[in-house]
């Protein structure tokens, strides 16, 4: 069964919101909110610990409405099913989309329990000591050897959940500049880190190139019969894994039912698992779970994901907004937004619809932020008087977790003051009336229009269980965008051409050979070589 392939500007719903768009255009925020006062009781859903207010949004419930039947006329409800039906809903490759699977608490494919045993198993065996290095001594630190999801997902899950991790240190190499693994290397005791290799096909050129490179570091203190201890392996490629020397029981399987850059919740979190132990792990797929359930079983207006969805398409295709901010304010989130950068980009950044042919609408958004209150102090100059439009996604926690109050009450009120500012602006009159003395020609410059769209979205405390909706939150947010601009949002096909190309470029640095390129990429090579063989 295939996916619909509707054109959504083909619908009546996008030709009533194209006529909506212009009459609503021109109106401000703040108008919106002296017609009604009270729109956020409209325009705010409360969902377990997680609290949405979209009220600050340039939408009216004739917009609303309008997005719902939007969702309706592209067969969203259908689309949904057949992906936790286990549809082959990834039609270019074949493969069906699965990663729900991973944190259901039934048994629909056996194989994940397995695996989740053999997880569970190994991780307590490392945290508790029993199992050892060559030496006899317990582990003290873990190398997640990956990129891309392999990464990324790990990363920033460990980073998020620093507060509930153990006496292990877990350390991350990705990128395949040597000057990256070198200095993880400065770090390690050889005799007590194991080094978890995460590559799908383990033929991934910047996984491959550092683990060969750890493992040459390795051997200079180790025998061969010792890297078996040290090195684990999350792939499906057997025959690979155990010639560079891992044992095949200590080699974790994935499936080509989940995209890379959604297989944190398979054993390519086997890194944080060993960082937060496997009962944390366990809240996290739990919160995952919980938003799947939502997700797929909530009325579309009353549904967490299809709602920052059609919200964003809103922005994208009607106002002509390309980007959006996310800023979380808890620094325990600073790697969230370049996890969710790969996650957005990599899925929609797509030019071609389901019907094979080219788009002639704005598809994929560009997905940028940092922290706040940081970000307050660096890009928030052109959020409030730049002169683009930016929907900005702030996330914000009631609680913290270390109980530092009046810390997290000056956090907050940055929070609620950023989205107040960014609606509300400041008018010359209020500046004119706030000032004790005040210079004319500064005047115009202190003025803010407000206007600007921004979501607010208040979490009761960042625990496994709500790292887990919020990350699911997004997945299922950039799979409604997918089916509503009628693309594939689970292929990846634009990252192919470039690792084609470094490898017959590789081989002409090898040879000092530069072949046939266009003239810049020629003269860059020629450079390179000029340098490197003097």
């Amino acid at each position: 069964m295939a996916l619909p392939s509707i054109n959504p500007t083909k619908t009546k719903s996008w030709e009533k919101l194209q006529s909506h768009y212009k009459l609503l255009q021109n109106r401000s925020l703040q108008s919106l909110f002296v017609e009604n006062p009270n729109r956020v009781n409209a325009f705010h859903l409360q969902w377990e610990d997680f609290l949405l207010d979209y009220s600050k949004n340039k939408i009216t419930e004739e917009t609303f409405q309008l997005l719902l039947e939007l969702a309706e006329e592209t067969d969203l409800k259908k689309a949904i099913q057949m992906q936790f039906q286990g549809e082959k809903i990834n039609e270019t490759e074949g493969r069906a989309v699965l990663h729900t699977a991973l944190r259901t608490t039934e048994n629909i494919i056996p194989e994940i329990a397995a695996v989740k045993n053999k997880i569970k198993t190994f991780s307590e065996s490392i945290i508790s000591g029993e199992k050892k290095g060559f030496t006899n001594l317990p582990f003290t630190d873990i190398v997640n050897i990956g990129i891309g999801g392999s990464d990324l997902g790990p990363a920033m899950a460990v980073e998020a959940l620093q507060f509930y991790k153990n006496h292990l240190n877990v350390h991350f190499v990705s990128n395949i500049d040597g000057d990256h693994v070198a200095e993880i290397l400065k770090k390690l005791n050889p005799e007590t880190t194991l080094f978890v290799v995460v590559s799908k096909t383990f033929t991934t050129q910047e996984t491959l190139s550092n683990a060969e490179t750890i493992k040459k570091w390795f051997l200079q203190f180790g025998n061969q019969e010792a890297i078996a201890q040290h090195f684990v392996a999350v792939s499906t490629n057997i025959e690979k894994t155990t010639e560079f020397g891992i044992h095949e029981t200590n080699i974790f399987p994935m499936w080509d039912w989940v995209g890379g850059r959604f297989s944190l919740w398979s054993a390519v979190g086997l890194s944080l698992v060993l960082s937060i132990g496997y009962s944390n792990f366990e809240q996290l797929l739990l919160g995952a779970q919980k938003m799947d359930s939502h997700f797929q079983t909530a009325k579309f207006h009353e549904n967490l994901p299809v709602i920052l969805a059609l919200i964003s398409v809103w922005h994208n295709n009607f106002f002509g907004a390309e980007t959006e901010a996310i800023i979380p304010y808890s620094q325990y989130l600073q790697k969230l937004v370049p996890y969710l950068q790969q996650a957005v980009m990599e899925s929609n950044g797509k030019s071609v619809d389901r019907n094979g042919n080219p788009v002639d609408y704005q598809t994929g958004t560009i997905i940028w932020g940092e922290p706040g209150s940081n970000s307050q102090h660096a890009f928030f100059q052109l959020l409030h008087q730049g002169t683009k439009l930016i929907p900005v996604d702030f996330i914000g926690f009631k609680q913290s977790l270390h109980g530092e109050l009046l810390h997290h009450q000056k956090l907050m009120s940055n929070f609620f003051a950023q989205t107040e500012a960014l609606l509300m602006g400041i008018s010359e009159e209020a500046i004119r009336n706030q000032a004790t003395s005040s210079n004319e020609k500064v005047i115009p410059y202190k003025v803010f229009e407000g206007n600007k769209p921004s979501n607010t979205l208040l979490i009761d405390q960042l625990t496994p269980e709500s790292l887990g909706k919020l990350l699911a939150l997004y997945e299922h947010k950039i799979f409604v965008q997918g089916i509503i601009w009628n693309i594939y949002s689970y292929d990846q096909w634009g990252v192919e051409l470039g690792k084609k190309l470094a490898t017959t470029i590789l081989d002409e640095i090898k040879s000092n050979t530069v072949s046939s390129h266009d003239s810049s990429t020629s003269f860059l090579i020629q450079q390179f070589l000029d340098t490197n063989t003097r």
